[in-house]
């Protein structure tokens, strides 16, 4: 009787483990199957090869942001007011600034102009001071190119910045000096 027991008994837990033993594999199975159902996880650095890349907008239908069109390029800034002071200011934008080197450039002649003058009339009368009014005349003749060659350079700057935000301000506070630069929202 013990051997019937036994096999029976033993026939039994094999279907019991069989049949548990196939519930852990279908398990398994179905969790492998859903596992491997969703897509594959990529990196944002990896490329997506199953997908053709999208094709760039044709050129005719780019769109350039207006406060380009009015800009210079710094070596065109820098020549222009090289060439006559506060040209390449006022291309810029900055007419104030470009003001001020006309008026200086128009300070500096109109005194060049003068002090020739008053050494032409000294070597005429023969005056013991034509030296010092030569000096005088070459002085003014240095400023007037000082002033082209910094109009140029001022140029050149304000053309590079073109870009910065207007919105920066410098202020003083309590514990020193701040900066403050708004920043868009998205």
């Amino acid at each position: 009787m013990r051997r019937a027991v036994g096999r029976s008994g033993g026939r039994a837990d094999r279907r019991m483990g069989r049949s548990r033993l196939a519930g852990y594999v279908s398990r398994v199975a179905v969790g492998a199957l859903l596992l491997s159902a969703h897509p594959p996880i990529r990196l944002s650095a990896q490329a997506d090869t199953t997908r053709p890349a999208p094709a760039p907008p044709p050129l005719a239908v780019r769109v350039v942001p207006t406060d380009t069109l009015r800009r210079i390029k710094p070596l065109d800034a820098f020549w222009r007011s090289l060439v006559l002071p506060g040209w390449g200011q006022a291309r810029t934008g900055r007419h104030v600034a470009g003001a001020v080197f006309v008026a200086w450039e128009g300070v500096t002649i109109a005194m060049t102009v003068k002090a020739k003058r008053e050494l032409a009339y000294m070597e005429e009368i023969g005056s013991g001071n034509v030296e010092g009014k030569r000096q005088e005349v070459q002085d003014w003749l240095v400023l007037l190119i000082f002033n082209h060659l910094m109009a140029g350079a001022e140029a050149f700057v304000a053309a590079h910045l073109q870009d910065f935000p207007e919105d920066l301000k410098l202020r003083a506070v309590p514990g020193g000096v701040g900066v403050s630069l708004p920043l868009p929202r998205p």
